[in-house]
């Protein structure tokens, strides 16, 4: 069994320093594995930046994360990257990493991911250039979750898991406006993560949502957005076949 620690949205501020860092330094005691899902920083800042990279550093388990939309804000995603980087944070964006966990070869696949909407009530690629964009940057992060995901498999992991900031699936967004639905992920994530084969999917982004969720070919999702799992990580235990 792997168990996977993991949170979202945790939006610091340059007033954030060691805000999450003593519990975050507990992770040795209930976790093999730390997943950030995004929107690390409040506005994108490498100065912010810099924060989550102080909260992260040195700790006792891998660390492997994807960026927000909050941390696009800036223009500033590559630095940010490469500050997380320097922490010891493995940030994923279209690729995945292999981590040997105590011998069982973990997996992540990781997104950002992006909007669209859900079956029935989704956006298509029609009419505007830049609605066709829109739709095809999301086309474009499904495709390279799902190969991300095949990729893992073909190199014999154990257990792979999806890590998005966007949600692949509407049912950990009850508790948002419908209105706003379409604005919070998209069903091609969802397609990426069954034809992948993922075992566990992560996402965070929506904070009126709820934790739990499944894709139509029964994998879990998860919403570890901090203020829906109300702590400073959640933990899911994930048995190894």
């Amino acid at each position: 069994m792997i168990r996977i620690a993991a949170v979202g949205d945790i939006h610091l501020g340059e007033d954030g320093r060691g805000r999450l860092r003593p519990a975050f330094d507990t992770l040795q005691d209930c976790a093999d594995l730390f997943l950030l899902a995004g929107d690390l920083t409040r506005h994108g800042t490498v100065a912010e930046a810099e924060v989550v990279a102080d909260e992260v550093a040195g700790l006792p388990v891998p660390v492997v994360g994807v960026l927000g939309n909050h941390d696009y804000h800036s223009d500033r995603e590559a630095e940010i990257t490469a500050v997380l980087g320097d922490a010891g944070v493995t940030v994923l964006e279209g690729d995945s990493i292999v981590l040997d966990i105590d011998g069982t070869k973990v997996g992540v696949a990781g997104t950002k991911g992006f909007c669209g909407g859900y079956a029935g009530r989704s956006a298509g690629e029609f009419g505007e250039p830049l609605m066709k964009e829109f739709v095809r940057y999301t086309r474009r992060c499904a495709a390279d979750l799902r190969r991300s995901l095949e990729h893992l498999a073909a190199e014999g992991s154990d257990v792979r898991i999806a890590l998005t900031h966007f949600s692949p699936v509407p049912d950990t967004l009850a508790g948002e406006p419908p209105e706003i639905y379409p604005f919070l992920g998209s069903y091609l994530l969802a397609e990426a993560v069954d034809e992948g084969g993922a075992d566990l999917a992560v996402h965070g982004h929506a904070h009126l949502g709820v934790e739990h969720g499944m894709t139509e070919g029964g994998v879990r999702v998860r919403n570890v957005a901090q203020p829906v799992i109300g702590r400073a990580f959640a933990v899911y235990d994930l048995q190894v076949p």
